[in-house]
């Protein structure tokens, strides 16, 4: 009698914690029937299987003398130090190029050219780290990096 119970408790465990695809006849890390539905657009997606989802599993270690590849820079790195008064310079070479890549060699009106990370931030005064952005957006960007760089000259 104890063995019965013993077998009974075993199969009540085994199928209680199966997963749910299991118990309804599906097995796990196979495939999934999608029904057809209707796209916001208003197309039709007709019905079809595809593969199961994969659970995720953590990235592995890496092995301490393994690293990967860096692609040398063919660009050089402008980084900006303040003069003896706190102003940046900025290179009018790399303005002009930035001008003439974007089509407007002569500015834009309304527009001004905005370093994306701030000079004072450790920007590159480069054209890949320019922008076009309008004066009424300048001016209150600016107004947060003058804080911003206020905020990291003090000791």
């Amino acid at each position: 009698m104890r063995f019965h119970r013993f077998l009974l408790a075993l199969l009540a465990v085994s199928v209680l914690g199966a997963p749910v695809d299991v118990q309804r006849g599906g097995h796990r890390g196979g495939s999934t029937h999608v029904r057809g539905y209707t796209r916001r657009d208003g197309t039709h997606v007709a019905p079809y299987t595809r593969s199961a989802p994969r659970s995720y599993t953590a990235p592995r270690a890496r092995s301490p003398t393994a690293r990967p590849y860096r692609a040398p820079s063919t660009r050089s790195r402008t980084y900006a130090t303040p003069n003896g008064h706190g102003r940046i310079h900025r290179s009018v070479e790399a303005k002009e190029q930035f001008l003439r890549r974007t089509g407007y060699p002569h500015g834009r009106k309304g527009y001004v050219v905005d370093h994306i990370v701030p000079l004072c931030a450790g920007g590159a005064d480069a054209p890949s780290n320019m922008q076009w952005q309008t004066v009424e957006e300048a001016k209150v960007k600016d107004r947060q990096e003058r804080a911003l760089c206020a905020r990291s000259r003090r000791p």
